[in-house]
């Protein structure tokens, strides 16, 4: 059919002549080929009210959500649409919201128009709860595709039944500058078989650290950091990321009457290496300000500090990069805890590829004693860096015999409300006994570090006190009579 440029302006132009062709120009409008989920879905940042679905698309179309409480989708709600740009990796975001709290709800993604092909069958999440709850939350760090493609520990992680998983750096080892190195990475990570059935049913809300950031102990002086930012925040469903004036990757998140608080210790990092005095921040001044002002307006009664490097000062050393080497500004924050009076800190953290439970005495300055559960690696070669590091207080043993997963019980149903901290091995079983805290235990004047830890670790800790081995053997004549004997972090 042959139309004038006359003829076509008589039209009005490209909409009258698709109107004037029909079903055939339509036909040809749509996607060729079978559009589908590239990666996905997951699920992301929850609430009483909603859930959230990622999901990257095939190609640059529409993406829908439907929803329903059947699973036969009898009757279902389409929610709302969204169109896949090339700017955002075609990853896109979709939120049922007007939902009932702690509720089972079945979706499926429409891709322009069409269900996936791909994935005939619909996903199920639950909305959390509206108040208080009993509820689990899982999380783990350092998830190296390279040298784990199989990743045997999701099988741990489903069997746990956490609500919640938090994933605290490392989440991918890109050590790149390219954003085709960071989106084919999280890409190639969102396909592993394992994993996969968690990412559809469970919120999963993360931070970095340096490999997903960057390079190997890269930080804020990074030239390319805005671009590897981008990338995250298109493959990340959280509930925000910074501020609108602070760039990052930090966010606050309620669940089931607690509050965490997931930090961002990279974007605004000084170097590692810079003296540590009160010049010095892994979190950059805004960010710290936004934590401790959120700090204090918390009304729960545990909060959960979640970052990528260990709180303690275990890597106090030649080569560390947690906060062993910016003890000024961790105080500075444990001092605001103290000052203010803010109970029922608590903190998670990643990175040391081993899983450790440690304790800062902060009793002994008149505060409370804050306890660090890290749980590394998830996909990666446990290490032994213990023999050359001693912490504060160790609670439990070190872990590097298997991968391993952190497990956050909260029951915050009855009279006391409790925290149990579990660290599981790749088979799921439970590596050491666990740590149980109440609110009671994390307030101002109460010292607890000593009957909570382990007696054989309270013995080496002592031996170490003495200017001895904290294992059993004494360092050799000459080494520095200090918690740590260097290395590097990595």
């Amino acid at each position: 059919m042959k139309v004038s440029r006359r003829g076509f302006a008589k039209l009005g132009g490209l909409g009258g002549l698709v109107a004037l062709l029909g079903p055939w120009a339509r036909a040809q409008a749509e996607a060729i080929g079978y559009p589908r989920a590239l990666q996905g879905p997951m699920i992301g940042a929850p609430g009483p009210d909603h859930f959230s679905v990622w999901v990257r698309a095939s190609g640059l179309f529409d993406v829908s959500l439907e929803y329903s409480t059947n699973r036969d989708f009898a009757t279902f709600v389409t929610g709302p649409t969204v169109r896949a740009r090339a700017d955002d990796e075609a990853c896109v975001v979709l939120r049922a919201t007007g939902l009932k709290p702690d509720t089972a709800y079945w979706y499926r993604l429409r891709f322009d128009g069409e269900l996936d092909r791909f994935q005939p069958l619909p996903h199920r999440t639950r909305t959390a709860p509206a108040g208080a709850a009993d509820f689990r939350i899982a999380f783990g760090s350092c998830c190296r595709l390279q040298y784990d493609a199989d990743q045997r520990i999701w099988n741990a992680v489903r069997a746990l039944e956490p609500d919640m998983f938090i994933w605290l750096g490392d989440n991918i080892y890109a050590d790149s500058d390219q954003v085709s190195t960071l989106v084919d990475l999280y890409g190639r990570g969102r396909a592993v078989e394992r994993l996969e059935p968690l990412l559809r049913s469970t919120p999963q809300l993360a931070t970095w650290d340096d490999h997903d950031f960057g390079f190997n102990d890269s930080d804020g002086r990074s030239p390319f950091k805005a671009q590897s930012l981008r990338v995250f925040r298109n493959f990340w469903a959280n509930p925000s990321y910074g501020e609108s004036d602070n760039p990052g990757v930090y966010f606050k998140q309620h669940y089931g009457g607690v509050d965490f608080f997931v930090l961002d210790g990279r974007y605004h990092r000084d170097p590692t290496d810079q003296v540590d005095d009160a010049n010095k921040t892994m979190l950059g001044a805004r960010q710290k300000a936004w934590l401790k002002r959120e700090l204090k307006a918390s009304r729960t009664p545990f909060k959960v500090l979640a970052i990528g490097g260990g709180w303690s000062s275990a890597e106090n050393e030649d080569g560390g990069d947690s906060w062993g080497v910016y003890l000024t500004e961790r105080n500075e924050i444990f001092d605001f805890i103290r000052d203010e009076n803010i109970g029922g800190v608590v903190c998670i953290s990643g990175d040391s590829h081993m899983g450790e439970l440690n304790c800062i005495p902060r009793s002994e300055q008149g505060g409370y004693d804050i306890y660090d559960l890290c749980s590394s690696p998830l996909a990666q070669m446990p290490a032994n860096k213990n023999i050359r590091q001693v912490p504060e207080v160790r609670v439990r043993d070190t872990w590097t015999r298997s991968v391993n997963v952190g497990l956050m019980r909260f029951d915050m149903t009855g009279d006391t409300p409790t925290l149990t901290y579990a660290l599981h091995d790749v088979m799921g079983e439970a590596v050491w006994d666990p740590l149980v805290l109440t609110p009671d235990d994390l307030r101002n004047g109460v010292r607890t570090w000593d009957r909570k830890s382990d007696p054989k670790e309270l013995e080496r800790l002592q031996r170490f006190r003495q200017g001895k081995g904290y294992y059993g053997f004494d360092p050799p004549e000459g080494w520095p009579n200090r918690p740590h004997y260097g290395g590097s972090s990595d």
